[in-house]
């Protein structure tokens, strides 16, 4: 059995046991991490490389600090090496960014040896991760969607509408009001947000009732949570 505590150093020349072992800790924290991005996932941007990415960055980063190990002179001539790499990928959402850190940091604490660090560190990491993703912390909604129709220009329908909406949304906003056949018709556009106990289907299928000279109903519906 491989003796942990006996690994917990950094050395200039590592024994074929202690790179085995940090490439092996490395790859697994680097999968719960990639396995982690993707059933976190929100968006329409997923892309395979990037997972690639999140599994090979930790194995690069422990193969650096091994190599540099207590070395000063490594440590400079590592530094002057990597700045010739010019890194022009840009990341549309801030959590990318966290977890490619995350992966660096798990193999950069392989690397020099401290890997209760590494693997206690994932794990909280990853733990959080989850728990941010079934959560509703940080997800505001002010409204569900928009909703768009065009009606009769009359003072009935418009109290109609009015009652309408306050009963089935909990707010509501006019976007656009635009005049439709010489002013015979009015065509709305408003943001809704509706009520926790009520459905956008009986919504939809109350204006037609309360309103016969409604058309053109359309209900789009965002999610919050995803980012094109």
């Amino acid at each position: 059995m491989i003796d942990l505590l006996a690994l917990q150093t950094v050395s200039l020349n590592s024994t074929l046991i202690q790179i085995i072992y940090t490439v092996f800790m490395a790859f697994l924290l680097s999968v719960l991490i990639g396995f982690t991005y993707t059933k976190t996932f929100k968006g329409l941007s997923y892309s395979n490389t990037y997972v690639q990415a999140l599994i090979l960055s930790p194995i690069v980063s422990a193969t650096i600090m091994q190599a540099i190990g207590d070395s000063l002179g490594r440590g400079l001539g590592m530094i002057g090496a990597l700045s010739i790499i010019r890194f022009r990928t840009n990341f549309k959402d801030a959590k990318d960014i966290l977890f490619i850190f995350a992966s660096l940091a798990a193999g950069i604490g392989c690397g020099v040896g401290a890997y209760t660090v590494s693997v206690v560190r994932t794990l909280a990491f990853v733990g959080t991760a989850y728990l941010l993703y079934f959560s509703s912390l940080g997800q505001v909604s002010f409204f569900d969607g928009m909703l768009r129709f065009n009606i009769e220009n009359s003072d009935l329908n418009k109290n109609e509408l009015e009652n309408i909406l306050k009963t089935y949304c909990q707010t509501f906003a006019l976007i656009t009001l635009r005049d439709m056949n010489q002013g015979k018709r009015l065509d709305y556009a408003y943001h809704v947000k509706l009520k926790k106990n009520k459905k956008n289907t009986d919504m939809i299928n109350c204006l037609p009732e309360k309103i016969p000279s409604i058309k053109d109903v359309t209900l789009m519906l965002q999610e919050t949570t995803v980012e094109l």
